[in-house]
C-alpha cells in the first residue's frame, strides 16, 4: 500500500485548482472511479498528518495517476509546490469506489459533482463510456474562476455546469440543473458537498451512489476519525467502507 512516486506533470486548472500526475507501479492494484490516495505533504513534521484526495484519472498503460485538489489549507498548499521529479510518498488504493457494474450497456446515467467533489467523476464517466453506458454531467461551482474539467467530461457525453453566482452556465445550483433536465436516468453518481449530496439522497427517484468527503487520520479504518452513521443505526468508516455508499445508506 505504501508507495514512493515521482510528480510528472503539475498544473493550476482552476483557481486554486491543481492537477498533479504521478507515476508508480500500477500493476499489481485493482483501482476503481472514486478511490483515493492518502499523501505526505512533505517530510516536515508538521505536515504528519496525510491528505486523502481522490484518484482524477488512471492511465494503468503508463503507470500513472492524476490527483486533483484545492490548495486551501497549509497542507494542501504545501502539496502544490511540489516540483516535477520530485517524490511523493503515498499510501494506495484506499477506500471503496463506485460500483460502475451496477451500470449496464445501453442505460442513461447521471453524473453529479459539486466544487472539488467533481476529479473522481472524470474517472468514472470514462470507465462507463468504456462499458457502453451513456452520461450525462451537472458540475456545480461557487463562480466561473472555480470551473474545471467542463471540456474533459463534454468528450463523454452532455455536460451541464451550475455557479452560484450566476458567473457562468447555469446561475444556482446542481439541483436547479437537475429540475431542467429532469431525472429520467436509469441510475446517478454523485460527490460533493454533504448538503448538496443531502438533497439528492432524499429526491432522486432512482438507485444511486454518493462518495462523501471527509477529512482522515489515517485512511485505512484505525483512528476512527471519520466515522459516520448509518441509517439503520450502525457506524461505519468514511475511509474503508466508503467513502463511497449507496443513496440511502448513511445519514447525512
Amino acid at each position: 500500500m505504501l508507495q514512493l512516486a515521482t510528480a510528472i506533470s503539475k498544473s493550476e486548472i482552476a483557481d486554486n485548482i491543481y492537477e498533479l500526475v504521478l507515476k508508480t507501479a500500477l500493476g499489481k492494484y485493482t483501482l476503481r472511479p472514486g478511490q483515493f490516495v492518502h499523501v505526505r505533504v512533505s517530510k516536515s513534521v508538521e505536515h504528519v498528518l496525510r491528505r486523502p484526495i481522490s484518484i482524477s484519472n488512471i492511465d494503468k498503460g503508463n503507470n500513472e495517476i492524476t490527483i486533483t485538489f484545492r490548495a486551501e489549507g497549509p497542507g494542501t498548499k504545501k502539496l502544490a509546490e511540489i516540483k516535477e521529479g520530485e517524490t511523493v510518498d503515498v499510501l494506495m488504493p484506499l477506500g471503496n469506489g463506485y460500483n460502475i457494474e451496477s451500470a449496464k450497456a445501453g442505460e442513461h446515467v447521471l453524473i453529479v459533482g459539486g466544487g472539488i467533489g467533481v476529479p473522481p467523476l472524470y474517472e468514472l464517466s470514462k470507465q462507463l463510456h468504456e462499458r457502453g453506458v451513456k452520461t450525462t454531467h451537472v458540475l456545480g461551482f461557487n463562480s466561473r474562476k472555480d470551473v474545471f474539467y467542463e471540456a474533459d467530461f463534454k468528450a463523454f457525453g452532455e455536460t451541464y455546469v451550475a455557479t452560484a453566482d450566476g458567473t457562468y452556465g447555469t446561475k444556482g445550483f446542481v439541483t436547479d440543473v437537475i429540475g431542467e433536465i429532469g431525472t429520467g436516468f436509469d441510475k446517478f453518481y454523485a460527490c460533493g458537498p454533504k448538503v448538496m449530496l443531502k438533497v439528492l439522497d432524499e429526491t432522486m427517484p432512482m438507485d444511486g451512489f454518493i462518495s462523501l468527503e471527509e477529512r482522515m487520520g489515517c485512511g485505512f479504518g484505525v483512528c476512527y476519525a471519520c466515522v459516520c452513521d448509518t441509517k439503520d443505526g450502525r457506524q461505519v468508516k468514511i475511509c474503508t467502507d466508503g467513502p463511497v455508499f449507496e443513496k440511502g445508506a448513511v445519514v447525512l
